[in-house]
């Protein structure tokens, strides 16, 4: 995303823990186009210097792409807290803080008011994924969070918000960002979904083009009115579609259930 924007001429913000992994940028873009800061998500005060920094350099601050993220493989009972923590921390509560502070600056900073807050969730944030049930828990918690935050923000602070729902892309969240612990027995059969998940992910070859799919995020961002939620990804659609069938066939089938439980 950092590259695509610069080469269109954006000014850009980057935060990541490593700043040195975009020495190559630095090298090439001025200070008046690329400023990268060093942000741990999961300390609110990083995130509120990061903002304050950007808003210092560049004045205001329009588009947040809160795309931090990492995760641990494994099916539950293989996990650790500590570890499932780690997860939670990052893509939760690392973005959460993100979302604070994207709100109260495009609310108390911005003039005019407003600007565009791009939640990065996941297929695992729209269903279970066996093998990263902390992974997808955490973007189920970001999704929760993002339906209940949109329907509190006052039409008139001009705020825009979307949830990305990517699939299976080429990215550092297969690589780099992600990590296996050692399988418990009971899921060692390699028929097991929570197995195939793992053989999958660590044969690394999803077939989303990365830059593809940022190329069609940012084309979001100039929407007058984007989407709730952009699914990326042909299995993503898949899923969405399965659990829109599963869903209206609970309806159907178990409404009734609910009929006499009301106070008269």
């Amino acid at each position: 995303m950092t590259e695509l924007l610069l080469e269109k001429g954006d000014i850009v913000v980057a935060t990541l823990r490593k700043p040195e992994a975009l020495s190559d940028l630095t090298a090439t873009y001025p200070s008046d186009k690329l400023l990268v800061l060093k942000v741990d998500v999961t300390k609110s005060e990083d995130v509120q210097a990061a903002f304050s920094r950007g808003l210092e350099a560049f004045g205001c601050i329009d588009v947040v792409f809160n795309n931090a993220g990492q995760n641990i493989l494994g099916e539950l009972e293989s996990m650790d807290e500590q570890s499932a923590r780690i997860i939670m921390e990052v893509n939760f509560w690392g973005a959460t803080n993100v979302t604070k502070e994207a709100i109260r600056v495009f609310r108390e900073v911005n003039k005019p008011s407003g600007g565009r807050l791009l939640q990065v969730s996941s297929r695992g944030g729209l269903v279970g994924i066996p093998a990263s049930p902390y992974y997808s828990a955490s973007k189920f918690a970001l999704e929760g969070l993002t339906e209940s935050v949109v329907q509190e923000l006052r039409p008139e602070w001009n705020i825009k918000v979307s949830i990305i729902e990517p699939g299976p892309f080429r990215t550092e969240i297969f690589t780099v960002n992600v990590r296996d612990v050692p399988q418990h027995p009971a899921y060692a059969d390699p028929s097991l979904p929570g197995s195939q998940t793992l053989q999958r992910i660590k044969a690394g070859n999803p077939d989303g083009d990365a830059r593809k799919a940022v190329e069609v995020i940012e084309r979001l961002t100039h929407l007058e009115n984007p989407s709730l939620r952009l699914p990326l990804h042909r299995k993503t659609f898949a899923s969405l579609r399965e659990k829109v069938q599963e869903l209206n066939k609970t309806a159907d089938d178990w409404e009734s259930w609910s009929d006499g439980i009301y106070l008269e």
